[in-house]
C-alpha cells in the first residue's frame, strides 16, 4: 500500500505524492535448531533465500542436503528454519560455536582476515556470453523487476540463458540477499547455473563474485563497476565478468 510523502523542489514549491517503500524486516536464519544469523531482508521468496544462503555459506553442498524449510512470522520479525544434512553440518556447528562467519553483508571480526584469502574453486570451462546476449539480458531486466519499479530501492538478481532471455528474477533490499534468493530458486528448479549468466543490478563487490562462484556459476554481468577485490577474485576463479553493463556498452574483465 503506497504511503504519503511530500516532494520538495529547489524553487521552494512542494507537493504531496504517493510513495511505496521497499519492505525490510529482520529475518532470523536457524539451521538444525541453531541460530546462525539475522539478516535484514525483503520478506519475499524466503524459502529461496534460505536455500541460497545455505549453499553460498557452504552449509550445504547441494539442494538435496537442505530439508524442510519453515517460515514463521513473529511480532519482531521472521524466523526461517531449515534442516540440513551432509558435511556442512559440522561446519555449521563450528561456526555457531565460535561465532566466526563469512558474513553475507561483510566481514565479522578480525578472525575473518584469513578467511578472505581462501582460494575459490575454479569455475567449469565455458565460453563467454556474446555481446548480443548481454545487451539483451540487461535490457530485459528492468521489466522483470516489479519491486524495483515500484520503489526504486530494490536490488535485482536475474538468470539469463545464452540467448539473453531472462528466465528467473529475484529482488531484495540487500544485494547479497537477491543473489542468494536467485541461487536458491535455481537450485530448487534444478536449473544449471553454469549454463547461463547471472545478472546483478548492484555494485559488484567481492561477495557477489564469491556467491556466484560457490554456486557453480560461470558468468556474471553487473550494471555497476566491480571493486578491485571482486576483479581479483573473479580472475582467480576464472569467472567471466562483464560490468558497467548498459544498453550500448559494457566492460569485459
Amino acid at each position: 500500500m503506497p504511503d504519503k510523502a511530500r516532494e520538495v523542489f529547489a524553487d521552494g514549491t512542494s507537493q504531496d505524492i504517493a510513495r511505496s517503500w521497499v519492505p525490510e524486516v529482520p529475518v532470523a536464519l536457524e539451521f538444525n535448531g541453531l541460530a546462525y544469523a539475522v539478516m535484514m531482508a525483503t520478506p519475499t521468496d524466503l524459502e529461496d533465500f534460505v536455500r541460497g544462503f545455505a549453499l553460498t555459506e557452504g552449509l550445504a553442498q547441494g539442494v538435496a542436503e537442505i530439508g524442510t524449510i519453515a517460515i514463521a512470522e513473529t511480532d519482531k520479525g521472521i524466523v526461517a528454519r531449515a534442516q540440513l544434512s551432509g558435511l556442512g553440518v559440522e561446519q555449521l556447528t563450528e561456526r555457531v560455536r565460535t561465532r566466526v562467519a563469512e558474513s553475507s553483508c561483510g566481514l565479522c571480526g578480525i578472525e575473518n582476515l584469513e578467511a578472505v584469502g581462501k582460494p575459490l574453486p575454479k569455475v567449469p570451462a565455458h565460453q563467454e556470453a556474446s555481446s548480443d546476449a548481454i545487451f539483451a539480458a540487461v535490457g530485459a531486466m528492468r521489466d522483470k523487476q516489479a519491486l524495483g519499479r515500484a520503489t526504486g530501492a530494490a536490488h535485482g538478481a536475474g538468470f539469463a540463458d545464452l540467448s539473453g532471455k531472462i528466465v528467473e528474477v529475484r529482488e531484495d533490499v540487500g544485494r547479497h540477499n537477491a543473489i542468494d534468493k536467485l541461487i536458491g530458486a535455481l537450485a530448487a528448479s534444478g536449473r544449471d547455473i553454469a549454463a547461463g549468466m547471472v545478472i546483478s543490478t548492484a555494485r559488484c563487490s567481492y561477495e557477489i563474485v564469491e556467491k556466484v562462484v560457490k554456486a557453480g556459476g560461470t558468468r556474471l554481468v553487473t550494471v555497476s563497476l566491480p571493486t578491485s577485490m571482486a576483479v581479483d577474485r573473479a580472475r582467480e576463479a576464472g569467472l567471466s565478468l562483464a560490468c558497467l553493463a548498459r544498453n550500448d556498452s559494457f566492460l569485459r574483465i
